[in-house]
Order: structure tokens, then sequence, then C-alpha cells
């Protein structure tokens, strides 16, 4: 993607323009972004993929006697009636499930993938909607059929209403409005105040028109999950590099000892020589040149709870893939990416140098490589493919078939 080039996803702005300008600073409000847009996926799909055990969904349901939110699988006949008003189906992670949903991911590559989350559809019935609220990171707001009413606002008063299971404004105010027809799109900064609400819809053929939103959201770890993350995998990184060395084992004993404590009269005292020695713990993981970037890629690319990659159903090719005859693409449900030193995929990290190193970046970025890109990879980079194809997490591509 040339990031320089105007694009009619962000208004005829270029994704470098985009970022200088709103990411994270401004909302921006996009007619007709994918024009002539269809939703990849009916009520009736919507509601079959929030029934299976590995997706995550959420019942809303703003009734008179207030909110109530039910978490899922949730099976077809647990929801109210399509005519009922007043109800919200949200669905997480649509993108890991159905591949026109990874795809429409694709088109916002201009944004690190570090920082993509996933696609979530909000299907609503009239009047539904999951309140006034905020969220804590950046969100592209897609209406794929129907129309939606948003109200957003920058306001200082976050509070939040008391003895509701969702976290709604206490005091929303709203600076602007717009209506939302399939195919616009607004981007919301993090913090940004905003309700959304399904208004009544009718087409050309005289039916009701399902109101469905896709939610593009980006990651934005706090500060204390991401140190708890890496503080966890310094831990292991520093273990595994002190069982390797003998020598470092002997000069940093792995294990407290404290051959001169005295006798204590206040036993619940923590020493001064376990602070001491649990502050040099943490600080001897942390001189590793490698470490921190490691722990890092290999945290970012961890891949959810509920996501499980399904075997190969061939065998790996080596010889097809080592004459140029085959290509490979990473499945929608693998994270890769790269730093200077090491590759990362679903929670793995590979050292990485040269030319292999490159190919490698390469289908990071690309999510696939041709046949005549393989050509380039050395004996170990192919053996690497191949243990990543038996695991389910890129596939062969036979000759004559080129990535999606």
């Amino acid at each position: 993607m040339d990031v320089h080039l105007p694009i009619a996803l962000l208004a005829g702005l270029s994704p470098a323009q985009f970022m200088r300008r709103h990411w994270q600073k401004k909302p921006l409000l996009v007619r007709q972004a994918i024009p002539a847009l269809e939703p990849f996926l009916t009520r009736q799909s919507l509601f079959k993929l929030a029934a299976r055990e590995n997706v995550e969904s959420r019942l809303i349901v703003r009734g008179e006697a207030g909110w109530t939110l039910k978490s899922g699988p949730l099976s077809a006949r647990s929801l109210p009636p399509a005519g009922r008003d007043g109800w919200t189906l949200l669905v997480q992670g649509v993108d890991l499930h159905v591949p026109a949903a990874h795809a429409l991911l694709r088109q916002f590559r201009f944004i690190p993938d570090a920082r993509l989350d996933d696609l979530m559809i909000s299907y609503a019935t009239t009047a539904g909607g999951v309140g006034p609220h905020f969220d804590s990171y950046d969100v592209f707001l897609l209406q794929a059929s129907g129309r939606r009413r948003w109200k957003i606002g920058l306001q200082a008063d976050l509070t939040l209403q008391a003895g509701v299971p969702l976290k709604i404004l206490q005091n929303f105010h709203a600076d602007e409005e717009f209506m939302l027809e399939a195919g616009d799109m607004l981007y919301l900064p993090p913090r940004y105040a905003h309700d959304g609400v399904a208004e009544a819809w009718v087409g050309p053929d005289g039916k009701a028109v399902d109101c469905m939103t896709y939610s593009i959201g980006f990651r934005s770890p706090a500060r204390a999950e991401l140190a708890s993350e890496l503080l966890h995998r310094l831990a292991e990184f520093y273990e595994d590099a002190a069982e390797a060395s003998a020598e470092g084992a002997r000069r940093r004993p792995s294990r407290y000892r404290d051959p001169g404590q005295p006798a204590t009269a206040v036993p619940a005292q923590v020493p001064g020589g376990l602070e001491a020695f649990a502050a040099q713990s943490v600080l001897a993981a942390l001189k590793h040149p490698l470490a921190l970037g490691c722990a890092l890629g290999e945290y970012l690319t961890e891949p959810k709870p509920a996501v499980w990659f399904d075997l190969a159903p061939r065998p790996w090719d080596g010889e097809a893939a080592k004459a140029g005859r085959a290509g490979v693409e990473l499945d929608a449900r693998s994270r890769m990416m790269y730093d200077a030193n090491h590759v990362f995929v679903n929670g793995e990290s590979h050292r990485a140098r040269g030319a292999d190193a490159a190919l490698l970046r390469l289908l990071a970025d690309r999510r696939s490589l041709s046949g005549r890109d393989l050509r380039r990879a050395s004996a170990a980079a192919l053996a690497l493919l191949g243990d990543w194809h038996e695991a389910g997490w890129l596939r062969q591509l036979p000759a004559g078939e080129s990535a999606q």
C-alpha cells in the first residue's frame, strides 16, 4: 500500500494524511467509505456464529426495567424476536471466522498490525444500542446495512451510571450528530463519547432492512497489563538463558541464598537481602539486549484464548516449495510480526538474519509468498514454513493458485 495516495476509505485523504491529522486526535466522518457495501453475513448467519462456543458474543437489551446483559454462546432461541425493539447482539472477532471480514480488515493495514484487534458486528433492532459510552481505543464504525444515528462528544465528565451491567455514561452531552447509512463510516479516537441507536429503515422492496454496524477496533494495552505480561515472559527468558550458561549459573545463583542470616526476633519482617535479590532479578532479566523485544513480540502475536487452528488437510510438499511450484498464505487467525532481530508468529519468536529474515518479513507484511518468492528460501526457512503448515498456521497454495 502506498500510504501517500488518497483513498475513498478515508474520504480522499491518504493514509499518511489521516494518521497525521486524525489518528488519536479528532473524529472523521466518511460518506460512502465503501460504496455499494453489502453485508457479508445475513442475520441468520450472524446468529449461528453467536451460538458457537469459540465465538465471543453478547446480548444487550434495554427494557422498561433498565439494561440487561447476557454473554454467549447465544442460541437463536435465546434471542428476542427480530420484531422486538431495543435489543442488540454483539459478535466479536468475526475476522477470525469469516474470510470476507478478514479481507475487510486488511484495508486498514496502514496502521501497524500490533495495534489491530478485531472486527465486531453489532446487529440491532429499532432503538437498539449499547448506551452512551466511551472506548479506551480507536475505532472505525462502518455501517454495513440499515441506518444508525450517532451522537458524539468530547466531554470531561466520564462518570458512569451506577448499578448498570454496562459502562454507560451518566451525563452524556453530544456535540455532533450523524446518520450513517450503508457504506458510511465514522472514525473516533479513544475516550470520545458516543451513542449509536438503530433507526427503522425500509428498503426499495418495501421490506425492513437490518441495522448492522462493523466496528474495526484497535488494541491499546494498559501499562499495568503490559508490564505484567512482559515481566512474566522476561522471567522465562532469563531462566532459559541461565540454564543454558553453566558459567552464568555459577556467577549468579538462580535461588536466593542467605548463609549470613542471623537469628531474628522479628520474623515477620521481610529481609533486606531478599528485597535486594528481588530487585537484582528484575534488572538481570532486563539486561539482555534482545529480551524485551522478544517478550513484546511474543505477547503481541499471542492468539486469543478462544482461537485454535485446524491441522493441515494435506502434508507439506517440501519439493514443490523448494522448486517454486507452490506459495504459502497465512491463516486468517495467525498473527505475525517482526522487529530488527526476530520474527514472531502466534506467540513464538525466531531469530532471523539475512535473506531468510527479509523473506519472512515479506510474509508478515504481505501475509503470503509466491512460489517465486520461495525459490530464495534456505532449507532452514522452508523447514520452518513446513512446521507452521503442519500446525495450521499457514497453508500451502497449490501450483497455479494465488493468495486471496
